[in-house]
């Protein structure tokens, strides 16, 4: 029975992990940083108490910038792989914590590899590291002749995360090379699912519109809505995290749909999802978005699956012709990365890999269990809390 070790777990990508692990037999451990709040909401499903027998999922108290600890850790469990998803991921926030993302995206990398070199696990425990599109900075320059980013491309960071994430790239590479590791490097584009962190520009359009069709809010605020991304669903991106560390050979791999959109064009399908169709007026800062049309039937549908007699409704809040998003140009980033769209021909051809989930799919998950966890919201209120 294969063991395997998640840095990260409680996050996105850690807890669809664990989840296609334990279903393939794996021992999981995970590491979780210690907070004063609960942080475990998307592995409670799985969690097994470690007083039941032969438990098969076990956390521990760890963080990427504490070497001892990980050290131990890895000692005492012996991992067959470990997967290192842990890191300050969000790029904007990046900017306001440079150094604390260098030490945790960065050194944190480090940490791992050295742990297990001087462990002895060179030639026993595989290693993933999450690293990311971000590494592109989005220079068209550096794109191959499809005009996609593959393995080759250069890199042009743009954001702290950016730069962060480019030395753990490389170190990973270094110890491959230099201790005959079995090392590889994910590059992963925008990959998004309803477990998605609230403050992603996704989660933050699904949670919003959602919202707003439950009449909780009225509008909501966006950045640059130019902003092109290759967004995937997570599920089809840990298959492939865990099919990397199956390969005959280590080697470094781009995980994308080959796919880009606007963000404008994700808040259009959004809505859609709820039966409003939006229309955008206006540039640059002053773009907004409004109501154009309502299809009522599917809008009820959305909100109602189950035709549960409402007390109210909120129809008479969605007016054609409300305005119900703004640019804020506070959420610009210093430096912008417009465009980001992948190569995975690779990963493809070499394992197999083809993403089960297209972006509609995606948008359908996201806006289904936003609508789910807004309408508890709604259920609150009407109780009086």
């Amino acid at each position: 029975m294969k063991i395997a070790l998640i840095t990260g777990v409680t996050g996105q990508d850690g807890s669809y992990l664990a989840e296609l692990l334990l279903e393939k037999g794996y021992v999981v451990h995970g590491i979780k940083r210690r907070a004063s709040s609960l942080n475990t909401q998307r592995i409670d499903h799985i969690y097994q108490d470690p007083h039941e027998e032969n438990p098969r999922f076990k956390l521990h108290y760890g963080d990427l910038s504490d070497a001892m600890n990980l050290t131990r850790i890895i000692q005492e469990i012996q991992p067959d792989e470990i997967y290192n998803l842990g890191a300050m991921s969000h790029v904007g926030v990046s900017f306001d914590t440079p150094e604390y993302v260098g030490n945790i995206d960065g050194l944190g990398t480090l940490r791992v590899l050295e742990a297990v070199r001087l462990l002895g696990l060179e030639k026993k425990t595989k290693i993933y590291q999450a690293s990311t599109s971000e590494l592109y900075g989005g220079m068209p320059e550096n794109k191959n002749e499809k005009g996609f980013y593959d393995e080759n491309s250069p890199f042009y960071p743009r954001s702290p995360y950016g730069v962060a994430k480019i030395y753990g790239f490389w170190i990973i590479k270094n110890y491959r090379e230099a201790y005959n590791m079995f090392a590889c490097n994910g590059i992963l584009f925008n990959h998004e699912s309803p477990r998605r962190g609230e403050t992603f520009v996704t989660r933050k359009i699904t949670r919003a519109v959602a919202r707003i069709a439950l009449g909780l809010q009225d509008k909501f605020y966006l950045g640059n809505l130019d902003a092109q991304r290759d967004w995937g669903h997570a599920k089809d991106y840990v298959r492939m995290m865990w099919m990397i560390l199956q390969a005959e050979q280590p080697e470094d791999w781009v995980i994308a749909t080959g796919v880009t959109t606007t963000v404008r064009d994700f808040v259009r399908f959004a809505f859609l999802e709820v039966g409003i169709t939006l229309r955008f007026e206006g540039t640059g800062v002053n773009e907004v978005g409004i109501i154009d049309s309502m299809d009522y039937e599917k809008y009820q549908k959305a909100i109602n699956p189950n035709n549960v007699q409402q007390t109210t409704s909120n129809e008479k809040r969605l007016e054609i012709g409300k305005e119900v998003l703004s640019v804020d140009s506070t959420y610009f980033r210093p430096t912008e990365v417009d465009l980001l769209i992948g190569d995975p021909s690779k990963a493809n051809q070499k394992l197999g890999w083809v993403p089960e989930h297209d972006l509609a799919s995606l948008v359908k998950d996201m806006m289904q269990g936003d609508v789910s966890l807004m309408k508890k919201e709604v259920i609150l209120q009407r109780a009086g809390h």
